[in-house]
Formats: structure tokens, C-alpha cells, sequence
């Protein structure tokens, strides 16, 4: 029996909806007040448990059904305002998940992590997943408690437990557009009109649940693994989505004095609703860079082929121009 955390989110939804395809037993890890639009057709299907990676009283009868874990469950927030809830969920929520896997013998576990846990030392430039953590300036919040989460899965593996880790880069996919990497696509629905100059590290959704599955089949452990399909340009990724959804593309180029007027628009505009900013400090400074995350580990050891991006943007868009056009 497998258990899958946060099944009501973008990986952990579709990671569900692959296990029912292959008719694999699993329960998916909710909480009592998670929205669970992303698994209404087939939430009937499948087995939801109620449990709060908070609360571990609440998680051991569950992990006590089970005998593999796949970790999807994280807040990924960049907004001041969640430093504390994002540290709760993703480093405490792991590590109290890491401790009843040990107690419990559970045969493998699936950490999704990200790449943002691998860290930088520079703006630019390629890295893999020998790179070292930094907390510097191109760190975030969010970014380290991912890493310490992932601390959390290596001291499991050192205690025994046997675990792989995954980094994805920003994962593209039909979901909630007022959430994580959904937002880019309504940034150009609504017809915004400025870019950065930095590049995006994307991967495919149905790639990572695909390596996933393999992960589950191949049980590779003891390492980590970056997920990236690609990278290009943020002028580029919009270009190419706005002629997909037959939109105006972002056509000028954010300096400095905008992207700080931008942010001061964003908080005063956060202060009187309950929505995150879309621009914070990190964010603006992270969307200049220029990191390419390499690859080639996963394709080596899995021999495993990335869906194009030119794929990917046909589902996305048409997953949203189905939704926004009916």
C-alpha cells in the first residue's frame, strides 16, 4: 500500500490519478479543510485519509497501513506574511514524516523536494546536483526549508530508511492558475505587458509523476535527482504561450526602477486582500537569473526522455482555454 501526501495538490493529484491507471493500491493524504477540486473526478475512486504533517498523532494509524511513502506535500510561498506556516509544513511536516517511516520500516520513500533546495552561489551559470547549499543572496525562504526538509530525508537514509530525493524545477501543468507555476499562464491570459531578463527552468507534470512511477519500479535510493526538461528565456516562454492562446505577449523589458515600483504596487495591494503578492523581493530577484539545472544524472540512470516544451505548452493552454472559454 502506498500513501501519497498532499493528494490534492498538482503532483499529488496526478500522481494519484497514474496510481488508479495502474491499479495500485494507495491512500491519498489530506487534510480535513484541503480543497479538493483538482481530484473531483475521481475522489469517489479512490481512498482519501484525513492527517496533518503537523500532527504526527494524527499520521501514525495511517503510515501504519502502508509500506511506501510518495512526499508531495509542501506550501510553496514566497510571501513574508507564510515564513512560519511554510517552515511548519515543510521541514517539521518532513521530519515527523521521516521519524514514523523509521518507526514504521516503511520499504521506500519518495521525497519531492525542489531545485530551489539545491542552493546557488552565483546567478548564472549550470548546476547539478553536486552543487553545495548556500544561503546567500540567491537564496529564499521557501528554498531553505526545502533544504532543511531534504536534511530531514538524508539523516532518514543515514538512520536507514531507504529514500531518493527529487529536485523539479518549476513544474508546468493544468491546475488552480491562481497557484505556484499556473500564474504565468493567466500572467499572460490577462495580457500583461512586462518580462524579465532571466531564464526558466521548466519540467513537464507528467514527467515528474512518469519518473515517479519509474522511481517506484526501479527503487533507486540514496541519492537525489534534478527534474528539468529545459530552459529558456522568460520573453521566450511567454512569447510562445500567447500565440498558443492567441493572446498579446509581454513585450517590455522590466528594469530596475519598474520591478521596484512593481513591488511597493504588490504589497499595498496584499495589505488589503488575502491573496499573496505575485512580485516579493525574492521573486524579482530570482526571475533575473541565468541557472541552467543540468539534467543528464536522471536521463543517464533512468534513460529517460523529456517531453518538449512545445508539447507541454499545447496541453497547458488547452487545458485553459477549454476552461475560460466555455
Amino acid at each position: 500500500m502506498i500513501l501519497v501526501t498532499g493528494a490534492n495538490g498538482l503532483v499529488g493529484s496526478y500522481v494519484c490519478r497514474m496510481l488508479l491507471q495502474r491499479k495500485l493500491p494507495f491512500i491519498g493524504l489530506v487534510r480535513k479543510t484541503s480543497d479538493l477540486s483538482l481530484l473531483s473526478d475521481i475522489k469517489d475512486s479512490i481512498q482519501l485519509e484525513h492527517g496533518d504533517l503537523r500532527n504526527p498523532q494524527e499520521l501514525e494509524p495511517i503510515i501504519e497501513k502502508v509500506n511506501i511513502i510518495i512526499h508531495c506535500a509542501a506550501i510553496v510561498s514566497y510571501s513574508p506574511k507564510e515564513k512560519d506556516k511554510i517552515y511548519r509544513v515543510n521541514v517539521e511536516g518532513t521530519e515527523n514524516l521521516v521519524n514514523l517511516s523509521l518507526s514504521a520500516n516503511i520499504e521506500y520513500f519518495i521525497h519531492l523536494s525542489s531545485v530551489a533546495a539545491i542552493g546557488r552561489s552565483k546567478p548564472s551559470g549550470t548546476i547539478d546536483e553536486s552543487e553545495k547549499w548556500d544561503n546567500g543572496a540567491w537564496s529564499t525562504r521557501y528554498a531553505e526549508t526545502k533544504y532543511q526538509a531534504e536534511l530531514e530525508v538524508w539523516r532518514g537514509m543515514a538512520e536507514g530508511l531507504n529514500a531518493v530525493i527529487l529536485n523539479p524545477s518549476l513544474i508546468l501543468g493544468p491546475g488552480d492558475w491562481e497557484k505556484s507555476s499556473a500564474k504565468l499562464i493567466k500572467y499572460v491570459w490577462d495580457e500583461k505587458p512586462f518580462y524579465t531578463e532571466g531564464t526558466l527552468n521548466y519540467v513537464d507534470l507528467r514527467d515528474v509523476v512518469n519518473i515517479i512511477i519509474k522511481m517506484l519500479d526501479t527503487r533507486l535510493s540514496g541519492s537525489r535527482y534534478i527534474l528539468n526538461g529545459g530552459a529558456l528565456s522568460y520573453k521566450d516562454f511567454f512569447e510562445l504561450t500567447a500565440e498558443k492562446m492567441n493572446k498579446k505577449a509581454p513585450n517590455i523589458k522590466a528594469g530596475k526602477w519598474m520591478t521596484m515600483t512593481a513591488l511597493i504596487l504588490q504589497k499595498i495591494k496584499s495589505l488589503f486582500s488575502s491573496k499573496e503578492p505575485v512580485i516579493t523581493k525574492e521573486t524579482a530577484r530570482l526571475s533575473k537569473n541565468k541557472i541552467y539545472f543540468d539534467n543528464s544524472k536522471i536521463k543517464s540512470e533512468l534513460n529517460y526522455t523529456f517531453v518538449p516544451l512545445s508539447d507541454t505548452i499545447d496541453w497547458i493552454c488547452e487545458f485553459y482555454l477549454k476552461k475560460n472559454t466555455n
